[in-house]
């Protein structure tokens, strides 16, 4: 009789390969590239937006097939069909070269005669004062408080709908603006009419915390790994 092989496995205990995980679909990739360059979550919108106008532009050809020329009719659909203003032109173009060359690695050559979008030359409308008490007097609440931090401190939309509690310093008078435009951080003032109206909000928004978590509710994603950390 034949002796078993020493160190044979049986065929019944082989355990089968894994298969390989499947690519990530393309406006994916996109998403991950920006995410692994610290692309801000807005950022990453606009462009995976962008990257699914464009694909759906072309009869949802995929942009590997495509290059320059169809770029650069995208772009002029762009401005002569679509009417957009140059800055938005400038953002479908910045969307498409991340596309190809971080996520397809590829560069973009020269894109021939662009239609570019007309920048219309204007110039700052500064509002005077008066024009700013009667806006504000047209607004109650949470809007009133966050127009006001906009004129008061010189905060964007976006740098006052970001701030922490611990970006303000009552003591100082100092507002922290964090990962501003340009990925800056800087220091700006706290208007002082604004400091009373600021404590009773974030008493107010406290007490709505406690009686969430409480409720099995307040919960928030933490970015970066801050949940390992």
């Amino acid at each position: 009789m034949p002796t078993a092989v020493s160190g044979s496995t049986h065929p019944s205990t082989l355990r089968p390969l894994q298969a390989a995980s499947p690519k990530p679909k393309l406006l994916d990739q996109v998403r991950q590239a920006l995410r692994a360059r610290h692309y801000s979550r807005r950022t990453e919108e606009v462009y995976v937006m962008w990257s699914k106008r464009f694909i759906f532009f072309h009869g949802v050809r995929h942009p590997a097939e495509m290059g320059e020329p169809e770029i650069n009719s995208f772009l002029t659909h762009l401005a002569l069909k679509e009417r957009v203003s140059a800055s938005t032109q400038n953002q479908a173009l910045s969307a498409l070269l991340f596309l190809y060359r971080h996520v397809l690695g590829r560069e973009v050559g020269d894109l021939g005669e662009v239609i570019c979008a007309r920048r219309p030359t204007r110039l700052p409308v500064v509002m005077t004062r008066e024009e700013v008490r009667a806006v504000l007097s047209h607004l109650q609440g949470d809007k009133w408080l966050m127009a006001s931090l906009m004129y008061g401190a010189g905060l964007r939309l976006m740098e006052c709908l970001r701030l922490r509690v611990q970006d303000l310093d009552f003591a100082r008078n100092e507002i922290t603006v964090r990962d501003g435009k340009g990925a800056k951080a800087r220091v700006t003032m706290l208007p002082h009419l604004l400091k009373e109206p600021l404590q009773n909000h974030l008493r107010k928004v406290k007490a709505t915390h406690e009686k969430d978590l409480a409720d099995g509710y307040g919960l928030v994603p933490l970015p970066n790994a801050l949940d390992r950390k």
